[in-house]
Order: structure tokens, then C-alpha cells, then sequence
């Protein structure tokens, strides 16, 4: 199997190369409705990458993957799958392009949020709500002796 090429971006200055060795292909039929020469070929592809044994990625990048990518990962292994197309081809080249698209933006350092000061509405808004707040428990005192 080729290598991948994962394109140029944050946190990848020079782009990464996966080794084609670290890249698990699995086919199977394409789910969708049936008919005269549909679905006849095994045409959906399942591309998978351990990103805990891939030799390609640093610890720090392979960190930065796990915590971007968790959401998607099965344990530490990223899978995509394509079966938008008739063709077993087109569907490899449509998960390859998928997965390195995936590496490049989960490899973007997070960005830094950026403290702003409260707004002069929340500000009112706020004080608005602490004297509504102290009304309804000043209602709730004992009546005094006044």
C-alpha cells in the first residue's frame, strides 16, 4: 500500500508522510439500494490508523491527535470509511483524502482563547438580577417591628 501524504498546515509546517504499513484497508459491499450490477464489487472502504504505533508522529503531535481526535478514535485507532462512489478506486482515494484531512486539523495546536472584559449590557444585567435576587429574599424576612 502507498504511503500517505498528509498535506502542509498548523502544526505540520512540512507536511507528514504515514508509511503505508501503518495503514489498515478492509473492504466490504456498499450498503444502498440494489439493482442490475449495483453492489456487486466490494466498493466501501474502511481506512484505519493506530495513532499509538504509527512511527510517523512525536510524542508531542501524537498527544495533540488523541485529545483533537477523541471523539472519533476507538481506542487510539482513527477509522474513516467511504462508499459515496461505484468504484473500489475512487472509495480508496476518497478515504485516504478524508484521513489525511483529519491528521492535518486535529495537528493544528489548539487556539488560544483570548480574555475580553464583560460587556456594559451583561454588567446591567447582572446587577439587575442580584437586586431582583435581593428583593425576593428581603420579601421573605420577618415583617420588623417598624
Amino acid at each position: 500500500m502507498d504511503d500517505l501524504q498528509v498535506p502542509p498546515g498548523p502544526g505540520v509546517p512540512h507536511g507528514l508522510t504515514v508509511s503505508g504499513s501503518d495503514l489498515v484497508e478492509r473492504f466490504s459491499h456498499a450498503s444502498g439500494p440494489g439493482g442490475q450490477g449495483v453492489n456487486t464489487a466490494d466498493s466501501r472502504v474502511q481506512l484505519s490508523l493506530d495513532l499509538a504505533t504509527a512511527a510517523t508522529f512525536d510524542d508531542a503531535l501524537r498527544r495533540r491527535l488523541l485529545t483533537a481526535l477523541s471523539s472519533r478514535l476507538s481506542g487510539t485507532v482513527l477509522t474513516v470509511e467511504s462508499s459515496e462512489h461505484r468504484s473500489q478506486y475512487r472509495n480508496r482515494a476518497a478515504a485516504r483524502d478524508r484521513l489525511a484531512s483529519l491528521l492535518r486539523e486535529g495537528a493544528a495546536p489548539p487556539i488560544p482563547r483570548r480574555p475580553t472584559s464583560p460587556t456594559r449590557g451583561s454588567r446591567r444585567r447582572r446587577a439587575e438580577a442580584k437586586r431582583r435576587r435581593a428583593e425576593v429574599k428581603q420579601s421573605r424576612r420577618r415583617p420588623g417591628t417598624e
